[in-house]
């Protein structure tokens, strides 16, 4: 079918990355308005349950998980409400340049742990691919190291280990429908969102949502679209190819930084954008070779 080519799971995965860019900058904005970054966590993810129900029973979608699916979605649920409670945690130690830096490590993490997940053979194109790409992030983001406490560098890292978790086991959830995918994943992260906002002493009521509307429906939204697109991407691609895709979103997050809160760009971070979108292409380039070369697999009645 042609809505489900490996085509469409590059530019779904693509656009993804870069909502997530431009929700970095936006919950930026709101959190100068006084709306914490935990609280938005916390709406954001109750409204997308709200949402997903809604549409399903609209739609008449059925919110039941595959059978043999259950226990990877509940990895998948786990692993992704470890990736906020590691991400958000480390900038409590390190700065947020420096986490994003070691958080964005997940695309090789990916790359390197392939064989044993998927079977993929790592070619040196694809090792190639995966340093540059990362070398673009890392010039990107640019943070100066001085020094970090080792509490921050740890889960960081832990949220980019949970990243790569999160990618393998949503590209083998495959028979569970994108909209259950979501409806179950949002139920395991919402308490543990809670708790953490209520363990930071931010927890608010929703009318803090009111301070900065504009900033936090951009931010809610780009998160809503970008997650649903994120399993729409990993339902056609490899985790592979959707992990180096991904090193967009710094990109786009300071790109946007630049152009909404007029923060400048040095000509390093230009240079390492520039890295980021060759390795993007050559991974594009790489990914229909792969397909073209691939044998034709007859499909069973």
């Amino acid at each position: 079918m042609t809505n489900s080519s490996p085509a469409n799971g590059l530019i779904f995965a693509l656009v993804s990355a870069s909502l997530y860019g431009f929700n970095i900058v936006y919950a930026r904005m709101a959190s100068f308005a006084g709306a914490s970054g935990s609280a938005i966590v916390v709406y954001r993810v109750f409204l997308m349950l709200v949402l997903v129900g809604i549409v399903a029973a609209v739609a008449r979608s059925s919110l039941k998980a595959a059978r043999e699916e259950r226990g990877t979605l509940l990895l998948l649920g786990v692993a992704t409400a470890f990736v906020g409670i590691c991400y958000l945690s480390s900038v409590a130690f390190i700065p947020v340049t420096v986490a994003a830096v070691v958080f964005y490590t997940f695309p090789i993490l990916i790359v390197l742990a392939s064989p044993f997940v998927e079977g993929t053979r790592l070619t040196p194109a694809l090792l190639g691919v995966v340093g540059v790409a990362t070398l673009g992030v890392v010039m990107v983001v640019g943070p100066a190291f001085g020094d970090l406490d080792w509490r921050g560098l740890a889960l960081a890292f832990g949220a980019s280990i949970a990243t790569a978790i999160q990618f393998f086991a949503a590209a083998r959830c495959r028979r569970t429908g994108v909209m259950a995918k979501t409806f179950w994943i949002h139920l395991l992260v919402l308490p543990t969102a809670a708790l953490i906002s209520l363990a930071a002493g931010q927890f608010a009521p929703p009318s803090v949502l009111a301070l900065a509307p504009f900033a936090v429906a951009m931010t809610i939204g780009g998160y809503v679209f970008g997650f649903v697109l994120q399993f729409l991407a990993l339902n056609r691609i490899t985790a592979v190819a959707a992990g180096i895709i991904y090193c967009t979103e710094p990109v786009v997050a300071a790109i946007s930084s630049a152009l909404i809160l007029n923060e400048a760009l040095s000509p390093l971070q230009i240079a390492g954008g520039t890295l980021v979108l060759a390795a993007i292409v050559a991974n594009v380039l790489l990914e229909q070779r792969r397909l073209k070369d691939a044998p034709l697999v007859p499909i069973a009645d």
